[in-house]
């Protein structure tokens, strides 16, 4: 008989446990670490506990993340109000590339606006295509002569694309060494709500 026939059939029996309610209080089974035998109400506790410790490691998990989410909503915020005391265009951009670099910890940012300083027209495309930022491990078109002697050493790269209502008005990138700091599964929620902030600052100076 297979291990298969006997599981169906327990399952289409349970009453078999009822009618052998002593055999199955002293059945041993083997130890799911090794080492001894034990009965099956013992290994039904441990497996009780196992998921129990899988339970706690989710939710600690999940606490941690709501935990990141809430810093980061606040540092949004923060960054929200700090452009509002900005008037100058040239103070609001270097504003914003000093808030990217020492609020949210990325340590290369840059900036075109095209306004001051027009695009390929490659760039100019994906700009005005792109409705979402992208994140990647390489720097897309010329953009990686615009961190200078930095580029070479750069392994994820985001792309912001600013925009009015209508089209594009230039890019914010944020660039890193770490590999892991931007990649193309990662959610860009809080990129694309910087993007939008920052949108909203530029404009009236455009």
């Amino acid at each position: 008989m297979r291990e298969e026939d006997i599981a169906i059939y327990l399952q289409e029996h349970p009453q078999f446990f009822e009618d052998h309610a002593e055999m199955l209080a002293g059945l041993l089974i083997p130890h799911p670490h090794g080492g001894r035998t034990i009965s099956l109400s013992e290994r039904q506790l441990l497996a009780l506990r196992d998921k129990n410790k899988a339970l706690e490691k989710k939710l600690h998990e999940l606490l941690a993340f709501a935990k990141e989410n809430d810093e980061l909503q606040l540092k949004v915020h923060q960054f929200t109000c700090t452009l509002f005391d900005v008037a100058d265009l040239d103070v609001l951009q270097d504003t914003i590339l000093y808030q990217m670099r020492e609020r949210f910890a990325v340590p290369h940012a840059v900036m075109s606006l095209w306004d001051v300083s027009p695009p390929s027209a490659e760039m100019m495309t994906f700009a005005d295509q792109t409705a979402q930022p992208v994140c990647m491990h390489r720097a897309m078109y010329d953009t990686a002569e615009w961190f200078g002697e930095s580029a070479e050493h750069l392994r994820s790269f985001a792309y912001l694309p600013l925009r009015n209502a209508e089209h594009s008005i230039g890019l914010l990138i944020l660039a890193s060494e770490d590999q892991q700091r931007f990649y193309p599964e990662m959610g860009t929620l809080f990129l694309q709500r910087i993007a939008e902030v920052v949108s909203a600052a530029l404009q009236p100076h455009l």
